[in-house]
């Protein structure tokens, strides 16, 4: 484990991180449609969820790439992708499938919540306490 550690607080590791989330944040105003079906119907503002979430991805991909602003943003992607929880179970609630969308296997839906979004916070946690 102190290996991963190790290899995910590396300089091409906080690069990476910072260009995934300044792209996936791109993709919200780009690509919207693909998000609106994951946030669940219980959340209003919809659009504004989108939008927001977005903006947040962009902003703390690019503060990443800042070493004084590293830890801050880190901490806050963990708490954002926290959040994204509710999105994956309410995902694995409509049979991992959204209409004219997102279609995965169920054992995707839920490899993407038990594992890699478990991975995704581990690895910004260690982005976090990275000073390359």
């Amino acid at each position: 484990m102190k290996k991963l550690g190790s290899l995910l607080s590396s300089k091409v590791s906080v690069y990476l991180m910072a260009v995934f989330y300044v792209l996936a944040g791109i993709n919200h105003f780009v690509n919207p449609q693909f998000y609106y079906p994951l946030i669940p119907d219980y959340l209003p503002y919809h659009h504004s969820i989108n939008i927001s979430s977005g903006l947040i991805e962009i902003i703390l991909g690019v503060g990443v790439f800042s070493t004084k602003m590293r830890s801050l943003c880190a901490g806050v992607l963990i708490l954002m992708l926290i959040a994204f929880i509710p999105s994956h179970i309410y995902f694995i609630q409509l049979g991992s499938c959204v209409v004219d969308g997102l279609c995965v296997h169920p054992f995707i839906g839920w490899a993407r919540l038990i594992v890699i979004h478990p991975l995704f916070i581990y690895w910004a946690y260690q982005v976090g306490k990275s000073e390359v």
